[in-house]
């Protein structure tokens, strides 16, 4: 017969989960809350939102995006403190995104929030599939294209809804993973731009927002599930062509074998993208071409542009 354990937390209702790197034994009430209250404390510590600030929501129909939706809503949009918008990206990957765009309507309906969609084919001239099949080589990887066009239609969109805040689902996860991607690849710049405290760009200085950044990715699969939040578990078509997932796999075996490695391994982030963040001056430049900021004279994404159509 299988013992139950009661929740560390309110010692009265049976737990159903064990967060291993603290010892404690959650209920359902007691977890949710925690995650809500966790998401709270990061926004507060790094001073991502004030009052007033129109919020958009980057929601792609994935656990984390659509987890941080419901939560910013229980935080914010029932004390009348701050608007809410989702917008979603259509990158245009057949059998892929179709099924997201379906279960993002219909989560944004039951949470009564406005969504509105934007497609790179609207913004570039072109979809993630034709992107593919123009690309010259492999070198130039899935993830380079989509994630380099993804930022740039994310900042379109939320100029246009009206928004000053942009809030993305990453998680802590998804933090360590950057890091080590902008270590092997070289680019220090860049491992600046990750520290948490808002970034500021563009000339209305819109500020990017990750509420999410402090909780494990595994902790927002099962707020979801506890949520009943029908997010989309499809993986992408074309994700085997990045390294992040090899290096997902790898954080994940440490932290079975030693637990709590990922707070400490994000705790030495926080410090170095601290001091680097300060000592860069990069994004004070503009693309030659849109006019964009950009630590080069032609930007990422116009750069991929002439290369995709072999201007």
């Amino acid at each position: 017969m299988q013992q139950h354990i009661l929740c560390s937390k309110c010692q009265n209702k049976h737990s159903v989960y064990f967060r291993q790197y603290s010892g404690e034994y959650l209920c359902r009430s007691c977890f949710i809350f925690s995650i809500e209250e966790k998401t709270c404390r990061t926004i507060s510590k790094f001073s991502m939102v004030n009052y007033g600030d129109k919020i958009a929501v980057g929601v792609s129909g994935g656990k984390d995006s659509l987890s941080l939706l419901l939560v910013l809503k229980h935080l914010f949009e029932r004390k009348k403190t701050n608007d809410i918008i989702a917008i979603t990206i259509d990158e245009g990957i057949a059998g892929y995104r179709d099924e997201s765009l379906k279960i993002v309507k219909e989560f944004c309906s039951r949470l009564n929030i406005k969504n509105e969609i934007f497609s790179y084919k609207e913004l570039f001239g072109m979809d993630m599939d034709e992107s593919m099949s123009m690309r010259p080589s492999e070198k130039m990887t899935s993830c380079s294209i989509c994630g380099t066009f993804r930022r740039r239609a994310i900042d379109i969109a939320t100029d246009y809804v009206g928004a000053n805040v942009i809030a993305t689902g990453h998680n802590l996860d998804d933090q360590l993973q950057s890091f080590m991607i902008n270590v092997i690849s070289g680019d220090i710049n860049r491992i600046g731009w990750t520290y948490p405290e808002p970034i500021y760009y563009g000339t209305k200085k819109i500020k990017k927002i990750k509420p999410f950044i402090e909780i494990y990715e595994r902790e927002i699969v099962f707020y979801a599930l506890q949520q009943n939040i029908p997010f989309q578990s499809e993986q992408c078509p074309y994700q085997n062509e990045s390294i992040r997932s090899e290096i997902r796999e790898f954080f994940n075996s440490l932290e079975e074998n030693r637990s709590g490695v990922k707070y400490n391994t994000y705790n030495s982030i926080l410090k170095i993208s601290k001091i680097l963040k300060n000592m860069d001056n990069s994004l004070k430049n503009k693309c030659n071409i849109c006019g964009h900021e950009s630590t080069r004279p032609i930007c990422s994404v116009c750069n991929n542009l002439k290369i995709l159509k072999n201007d």
